[in-house]
């Protein structure tokens, strides 16, 4: 049995944390042997971890780097602090609301020295989760594999610095065509590595969970109920949809209840948004939910307002839950949605998630068409794990 090493943070209520624990559920155990190392034993998913993944000892070294500052020179780590210290300066004054992508670069890039390298020698390690930078540096494996899970081509990086990372791999994974795509226009020079392995979804857990009974606003509201599952960030655009929901309601349509299963370090922001609109009884924030299904289950619109995806993992399980989806022309869009077929793309603003809402309310032969073709549409992909097993043999056997 070759021995394989996934990496990733930990297991907190996650997009990227959910297609994880999809993929190991669904993992080749007859063949391989899988080690999961994350770097900190956290998280709402831990417990969903399969029996068959051996979970490596948690390194206090490396569970360090998403707490604050002060935290670290407290648990005595002090190069690991001061390191993170001088990636803070270092980024100081760059003022763009995504400079955290630089910061965790250099932040890795000035820890490296002090983290400490795995014992074992694998066959395969997986980085799940960039920075890519622990096996990268710190792991020894005849084959490496990196994947990627958003647009690469909108956020602020260090080129030169994450070249010298990625060319630490034999292969890039990236979870549809247009990722791959948008990440080529970056870093067109890695293009021999790239791969398309789409995340694995599994209709009949979702279908199983979404039946769960829960304690659930949504089913005795009557109104027009929307419904988004995601990461409270500037990323996912929940700024845009509270506005989007403003110009609806200052329109005249009041009817309208808008839910957010999700959570993450814009929520006080996005808060006070809702609070300076007067949105408080149409525009709810629900929090953090281990299974956002039975939420989606009883919406009769699912939005997806981001700026920017690799594929969102929540419109596909929509799908399956045969709802109506309408999601902003992002980079990727045209890999989640066929539009006008199992979905609605719409302007990748607010004033276009406004239309695009009022488009779908008021156009209810559009919505059930939507929906008929998900009923006849197949949305299960376990089988994109077949894809990944031939990379397992670069420069072995």
């Amino acid at each position: 049995m070759k021995n394989v090493l996934i990496a990733s943070f930990d297991m907190e209520v996650g997009g990227v944390e959910r297609s994880l624990i999809s993929m190991l559920n669904n993992f080749d155990y007859d063949n391989y042997q899988v080690d999961l190392m994350l770097y900190s034993h956290t998280g709402d998913f831990m417990d969903q971890l399969p029996k068959k993944v051996k979970l490596l000892k948690e390194s206090k070294a490396y569970k360090t780097f998403r707490m604050p500052i002060k935290e670290i020179f407290k648990t005595g780590n002090v190069p690991v602090a001061l390191s993170r210290l001088m990636a803070k300066i270092k980024t100081s004054k760059d003022k763009t609301l995504e400079s955290g992508y630089k910061q965790m670069q250099y932040m890795w890039k000035y820890a490296l020295p002090f983290l400490p390298r795995t014992q074992k020698e694998y066959d395969v390690a997986i980085s799940y989760l960039w920075p890519h930078y622990f096996v990268a540096e710190k792991v020894e494996a005849t084959t490496k594999i990196a994947w990627i899970h958003t647009d690469y081509s909108t956020i602020k990086t260090d080129i030169k610095m994450d070249l010298e990372m990625w060319k630490k791999f034999d292969y890039i994974v990236a979870v549809s065509e247009e990722c791959k795509n948008s990440f080529l226009k970056k870093y067109k020079e890695l293009k021999e590595k790239l791969v398309v392995i789409e995340n694995i979804t599994s209709p009949d857990f979702i279908r199983e969970s979404a039946n769960e009974l829960i304690i659930n606003p949504m089913t005795k509201d009557q109104r027009f109920k929307i419904i988004t599952v995601a990461r409270l960030s500037y990323a996912k655009g929940i700024d845009n949809a509270i506005k989007a929901l403003k110009i609806l309601n200052d329109k005249g349509h009041q009817n309208i209840a808008w839910y957010v299963v999700g959570y993450g370090g814009d929520e006080g922001k996005l808060k006070k948004m809702i609070s300076e609109n007067n949105l408080e009884e149409n525009f709810i924030l629900l929090g953090k939910r281990t299974n956002p299904y039975p939420y989606i289950k009883e919406c009769d619109l699912y939005i997806q307002p981001s700026r920017y995806e690799g594929k969102a993992v929540t419109v596909g399980e929509a799908q399956i839950l045969c709802k109506p989806v309408l999601i902003t022309d992002y980079n990727t869009a045209k890999s989640q949605v066929k539009n006008n077929f199992d979905g609605y793309i719409t302007e990748q603003s607010v004033e276009g998630i406004a239309k695009g809402i009022e488009k779908l309310i008021f156009d209810e032969k559009l919505r059930q068409k939507i929906v008929n073709n998900c009923i006849i549409t197949s949305y299960g992909n376990e089988s994109e794990l077949l894809k990944l097993y031939p990379l397992f043999c670069n420069g072995s056997d």
